[in-house]
């Protein structure tokens, strides 16, 4: 596992956008039926619409600009973590750029990370930012997929969520820990519309996946047992090795010194088994899948957002955050937030 130690840089704020429109669980056409699915997923609703992720990204990132008083021409560094990006190419960073009015001396670019994007989006920006070079960056994440209205997905909801980041030489360290296990890529893919299988007359042919469902090349399809194995594998090993790479001399159990644990909200079952496996306290895993599904990529900052803005208000506060999945690939970030500003959340 590749580990990092990133100073000088500290996380100022945080906003989300999502659709105005909640769609709720409904009955599926398959052997599993709403309750069943909402009891092994915990999605009760979440947001969707036809809007793409910058169409989500750029009132996001407006808004968070705006609390935290910030001129635009001073923000010099802009990642956008995506898996559906508006265009093949151009790429979606630089887009939201010029909507967004920076300068055009702003470093941009894109990443294509799903579940643990977050996570390594904040790492390359903060690696840029040490030297001081920035001193002001935006790291976008999230997913907007049209496939996940449809009856198949009920999983998947939309959000994009906006971090800024500022260069400060009083922060505190931020701390990574990564990996990648490329034998499991098919485990969660989407097989059809890249360059390897082009689009083409046999593209939205049907077939049956692994789930018993009904599928085209251009949605997703799961290995649903083989990522459930990963996530509760490698999600808890994940944690205590950068725990214990910052602590472990002076704690022999460093993981359970955290003010709040987030994971990427895979499903209620998943998380479940990490929680224990880790045996931390229920009130420091917080989790928004009920309201929002899974959001891939923007889920660990929509979850601070939505559940934790009044509570860290002007506190102190330790996070270890863990994104894990499509890849397959995982990350984990322990940071320290103070004078954080959590902007409302904005539906679109």
């Amino acid at each position: 596992m590749a580990l990092l130690k990133i100073e000088n840089v500290r996380i100022s704020g945080m906003s989300v956008g999502v659709p105005r429109k909640v769609v709720k669980t409904i009955s599926t056409t398959s052997k599993y039926g709403a309750e069943d699915f909402v009891a092994t997923t915990g999605v009760i609703e979440k947001r969707l619409d036809n809007l793409t992720t910058s169409d989500l990204a750029l009132p996001a990132v407006e808004k968070l600009i705006a609390d935290l008083k910030w001129d635009k021409l001073d923000i010099k560094g802009l990642v956008f973590v995506t898996q559906t990006p508006d265009y093949f190419l151009p790429a979606t960073s630089c887009v939201v750029q010029g909507k967004l009015g920076l300068g055009k001396d702003c470093y941009a670019m894109d990443i294509n990370l799903g579940c643990s994007g977050w996570v390594y989006g904040l790492s390359a920006m903060a690696a840029l930012m040490q030297t001081g070079c920035i001193k002001k960056a935006i790291v976008i994440a999230g997913d907007a997929r049209k496939q996940a209205a449809e009856e198949q997905d009920q999983l998947f909801g939309f959000a994009a969520t906006a971090t800024a980041l500022e260069y400060d030489e009083n922060a505190g360290p931020i701390y990574f820990d990564f990996g990648t296990d490329g034998t499991g890529y098919d485990a969660i893919i989407r097989p059809g519309g890249g360059c390897r299988n082009q689009f083409n007359e046999n593209s939205l042919k049907l077939e049956m996946c692994d789930d018993g469902r009904m599928r085209h090349s251009l949605q997703t399809r799961m290995k649903g047992m083989d990522v459930f194995a990963f996530g509760i594998s490698t999600a808890p090993k994940s944690i205590k090795n950068l725990a214990k790479f910052i602590d472990g001399e002076n704690n022999d159990k460093p993981w359970l010194d955290y003010d709040y644990y987030i994971f990427h909200q895979a499903n209620m079952k998943m998380n479940a088994q990490i929680v224990k496996k880790l045996k931390l306290e229920d009130d420091k895993v917080p989790y928004s899948m009920s309201h929002f599904g899974n959001t891939s990529s923007a889920s660990i900052p929509l979850t601070i957002v939505t559940q934790l803005k009044d509570k860290i208000k002007n506190k102190k506060t330790k996070f270890m955050c863990c994104g894990f999945g499509v890849g397959l690939s995982w990350g984990t970030v322990a940071f320290t937030t103070e004078d954080f500003i959590i902007s409302d959340l904005v539906e679109v």
